[in-house]
């Protein structure tokens, strides 16, 4: 009962995006193709990461069902959407350059289906892997890391992260400034510290402490010899002691916090962690507004590649399907190099940020158009 419903689902389908057969035979090719390919991919990078981390597995006494379970199982799907768009390439290359070589495409074009026609199966497989790689990134993805830097954090991270930025200024809420001459992350220890309270642009609050400490019984912050200046209009009065127990809206954690964090946010968390990390005053909020744009624009890159591969690997060339694959391996990874050079241009203040993310998807188009009107008709 459930075959034939399933069969039912598939007719359905089936009618709806008016295929015919050359349409599923196309769609099977291109996502078998592709799915294959990644398995491969994934295999390798899984044993070349075993043999460089297997060390640090024994040392630190991993076992083998955290290894597999929390380490590997969720490495699969990052390096799986890392290589979606490359792999994306490279499938529709080689299935499409072999029916190119076996003269389908001429025998397809000859009994009247026209090339923008025979474009629309590689389309709707384009959209499957570009969904498939966006719910992975949104909806998988960001568990699946939270699990895996924890992991390394055990195991292979065992040194934690020093802090070693000097003269620490940053906005905790509104109107609320923190100051860190420095700050150890081993000991949990801060010197110099100093926190400012603003209404408007009025200073109402001040106080001033040699040495900060986190309390971890009790999730407080311990100030020692600290000086206070409470301001209310012309009024001023003045605290001071030797200990003081404060709540702020920073924990040590957040002295320590890899780059990699937002890699474990969905979206709608990372669109929340942009506007804290805003006001805060943080200086990398860029990269963070870049990594944001590029989980939209990157499964667009999957249709982009997806035609620029049909017009090239449509055709029969001299040096047969490996040159045209060495092609596609040179386009896939200029369009990867070319995302981190925008990146940087961002980063570094001389292109928007959106503009960053989204240029090499309007560059790379611009080259489908040209190749589309270039291939066989």
């Amino acid at each position: 009962m459930e075959g034939s419903n399933g069969e039912k689902i598939k007719y359905k389908i089936i009618k709806l995006l008016r295929l015919k057969i050359i349409d599923i035979y196309i769609i099977r090719k291109f996502l078998g193709t592709f799915f294959l390919a990644i398995a491969l991919i994934l295999s390798i990078a899984v044993v070349f990461d075993i043999s460089e981390k297997i060390d640090d597995f024994i040392e630190n006494g991993a076992a083998l069902k955290d290894i597999i379970f929390k380490y590997y199982l969720n490495f699969i799907p990052y390096f799986a959407v890392l290589f979606s768009s490359l792999f994306t390439f490279i499938s529709v290359i080689y299935f499409t350059s072999r029916l190119a070589y076996n003269t389908e495409i001429i025998a397809i074009l000859n009994s009247g289906m026209s090339f923008r026609r025979l474009l629309r199966p590689y389309l709707i497989s384009a959209i499957v892997i570009a969904l498939f790689s966006f719910l992975l990134s949104d909806r998988v993805i960001p568990d699946a890391n939270r699990i895996k830097l924890k992991f390394e954090e055990q195991y292979i991270h065992k040194t934690p992260r020093r802090f070693s930025e000097k003269n620490f200024h940053r906005q905790i809420e509104p109107g609320i400034y923190v100051y860190l001459e420095n700050y150890s992350t081993l000991s949990k220890v801060g010197y110099n510290f100093a926190l400012e309270k603003f209404d408007g642009n009025k200073l109402v609050s001040k106080l001033i402490a040699d040495q900060i400490r986190w309390d971890t019984v009790s999730g407080k912050w311990s100030l020692r010899r600290y000086y206070q200046r409470d301001i209310n209009g012309m009024e001023e009065v003045i605290t001071t002691g030797r200990s003081k127990d404060t709540t702020l809206n920073i924990r040590p954690e957040d002295f320590a916090r890899r780059t990699t964090i937002v890699e474990t946010m969905s979206l709608k968390e990372l669109d929340e962690f942009i506007r804290q990390q805003k006001m805060q005053g943080e200086s990398n909020v860029k990269a963070f507004q870049i990594e944001r744009h590029k989980r939209i624009a990157f499964p667009f890159s999957t249709f982009i590649l997806t035609f620029i591969g049909v017009a090239v690997s449509s055709r029969k060339i001299r040096g047969g399907i490996g040159l045209q694959i060495a092609i596609g391996v040179i386009i896939s990874f200029s369009y990867i190099l070319f995302m981190q050079f925008s990146s940087q241009f961002a980063i570094g203040g001389l292109l928007p940020v959106m503009l960053a993310a989204w240029i090499p998807n309007i560059l790379f188009m611009i080259v489908a158009l040209i190749l589309f009107k270039m291939a066989p008709k």
